[in-house]
């Protein structure tokens, strides 16, 4: 009795929406589903249930580049309280430690954040959903369990401090994928001598969307009760809408259908790119999925969709 497994409907896109605060991701991912009555539904990359903002959901033929953006650049819009550490790094943990902060000047702040610029070194944290044998750290954190984790490198391209008062910071941080705010967070509040943990995080932007694209639920709940609630569903190709167009003729769109791999006059030289058949009656071509160039110049075929 499998039937079950392809109820729903057969629909394709991306929403973009504004997750809430104390929801779990999947919470969102099941609360779409259900919306839309969907039969393939996944998200990019967890939010913590304190954190609010951008959260992709792949529909269908999406699902098949979330890794993409699982992978992309994110931008927060983070709030650490000074002089409380928590097990958790944030406002969900107990309080561990308690310290006077100290009168810091602007310079002090600068002078520490600089530290966390850059190509940095992380140890995740024991509430990170990262697996130790098949099991979530955060589900081991709660049974008051610890194991070793490996330091990982991370990229922060930047981080702005935007609004300071006597015990909190308001930063910003444009970083790469794995980053843990919490983690920063906590390593800043040591370098100041005084403890920290994130009582507020908002994702601006993942990859190629931004708060421009957010929907929220009230928004979502009133269109379906409008009837127009796949009006809210971005294209497929606008997952990797920031890599390179490479547009295909009708005939070599039907050779990478067979997974064979092209060549194409002047496609990029190196990398992955978004494939477009512009033999079509749409001007902007269709989107067939994304391919990489290999070391002679052709275009191979990665991921497809099924148009």
């Amino acid at each position: 009795m499998r039937r079950g497994k392809n109820r729903g409907r057969n629909i394709s896109g991306v929403l973009i929406i504004d997750k809430e605060i104390g929801c779990t991701s999947n919470d969102v991912v099941q609360f779409a589903k259900r919306l839309y009555g969907a039969r393939k539904v996944g998200h990019t990359g967890s939010l913590d249930p304190l954190a609010t903002g951008v959260l992709p959901l792949c529909f269908g033929e999406a699902t098949k580049f979330s890794q993409y953006l699982l992978t992309s650049d994110k931008v927060y819009l983070t709030r650490f309280k000074l002089g409380v550490a928590t097990a958790s790094g944030d406002a969900e943990g107990d309080v561990i430690a308690e310290k006077p902060v100290p009168e810091l000047t602007d310079e002090q702040v600068e002078t520490a954040l600089d530290q966390f610029r850059g190509e940095i070194s992380q140890i995740p944290s024991m509430f990170s959903a990262l697996k130790h044998k098949g099991q979530p750290l955060y589900k081991l954190a709660r049974q008051g369990i610890e194991v070793e984790r490996e330091p990982r490198q991370v990229m922060i391209f930047s981080n702005e401090l935007i609004e300071r008062t006597e015990d909190t910071l308001l930063v910003k941080i444009h970083c790469s994928k794995g980053t843990y705010v919490r983690s920063i967070a906590e390593d800043l509040g040591e370098l100041l001598g005084c403890g920290a943990h994130v009582i507020e995080l908002r994702r601006l932007q993942a990859g190629p969307y931004d708060e421009a694209d957010l929907v929220t639920v009230a928004q979502l709940e009133k269109a379906k009760e409008e009837g127009n609630l796949d009006d809210f569903l971005q294209p497929v190709s606008t997952a990797v809408s920031q890599w390179p167009e490479v547009k295909l003729s009708e005939s070599s769109s039907f050779y990478v259908r067979q997974g064979q791999p092209v060549q194409v006059a002047h496609a990029p030289t190196e990398g992955w790119v978004r494939l477009t058949e512009s033999a079509s009656s749409d001007e902007n071509g269709i989107f067939i999925g994304v391919g990489e160039v290999l070391d002679d110049g052709r275009v191979a075929p990665r991921r497809l969709v099924v148009n």
